[in-house]
């Protein structure tokens, strides 16, 4: 008889063991709002660097290499595109995912009824004005300066249904073979494990060396004999020697500081002087 209870026992415990199962993952879809079987369209929010699914039953966008949902009031992250989701802080979503304007909600909640569909959530007036302290200018930005929609990570296409990786060790090594995209937003890099962007350091033009200075400077030395043109522009002012233009060489005041002697006449051997050739014709 012990023999046929603990068959039995056995028997019951197989059983429920499924059942179990399927209800954590069941609960697990429920809790975050969001199941996506395949890869999803995504649309880019015009004047937004954020993307959102206009065909999803719920908040889903992507921005700086992550998907967020809005669920239950949580916002949710996750570096593929059907999780595993992990709750972020409010106090620490992107302000451009909180900027995302109201119509772009597929999902919205009823307290966003009211609220204007070209602007973001009032989240100041749902969350409160502690929270608006925390993060002042959420909702003001200079749009010019917007950044560019990060590239969407097209290569998760290939892995739908059974083939997608549940693993988030198997999805870091995945995406490190094919994602070289860098975050802007610190709590992208921290959820993606990813470094900070290098900023390239801007030189100003006062920094910046003296092109002449340096082209003489790595000027390769000349070998063989120096050509006549070589000589002179190499044996310095010393040797330089004056034109007929040069106004330093005309005639100045004998003695004075800087005065140079003017070089003496030549005479025509074959031409005698004036006064010669009268004092010959008075003879």
């Amino acid at each position: 008889m012990n023999t046929s209870l603990r068959t039995l026992g056995i028997a019951l415990a197989l059983s429920i063991l499924p059942a179990t199962a399927l209800h954590a993952q069941v609960s697990v879809g429920i809790q975050i709002g969001v199941n996506v079987p395949s890869y999803p369209t995504l649309v880019v929010v015009p004047g937004y660097p954020v993307y959102y699914d206009p065909q999803a039953s719920a908040n889903y966008f992507f921005y700086d290499g992550l998907y967020w949902v809005y669920t239950d009031d949580n916002w949710y992250a996750s570096s593929w595109y059907n999780g595993p989701w992990e709750l972020t802080s409010r106090d620490y979503v992107p302000l451009f995912v909180l900027r995302i304007p109201v119509r772009y909600y597929r999902h919205p909640p009823s307290y966003f009824s009211g609220w204007r569909a070209d602007a973001p959530p009032r989240w100041d007036e749902h969350w409160g004005r502690d929270w608006a302290q925390r993060r002042p200018g959420w909702d003001r930005w200079d749009r010019r300066k917007t950044p560019a929609a990060a590239p969407l990570p097209r290569y998760q296409q290939k892995y739908p249904g059974d083939r997608y990786p549940r693993a988030v060790e198997q999805q870091r090594t995945i995406r490190s073979e094919h994602d070289r995209y860098v975050p802007r937003e610190a709590v992208s890099r921290q959820h993606l494990k990813a470094p900070a962007p290098v900023l390239q350091r801007r030189v100003e033009p006062d920094a910046r060396p003296d092109s002449r200075r340096e082209s003489s400077r790595e000027q390769p030395a000349r070998i063989g004999p120096r050509s006549d043109n070589d000589r002179r522009s190499n044996d310095g002012p010393s040797q330089r020697q004056p034109s007929k233009n040069d106004r330093s060489a005309q005639a100045c005041e004998p003695g004075s500081p800087g005065c140079r002697a003017a070089p003496p006449s030549r005479k025509d051997p074959g031409r005698k002087p004036k006064d010669e050739e009268h004092n010959r014709g008075r003879n």
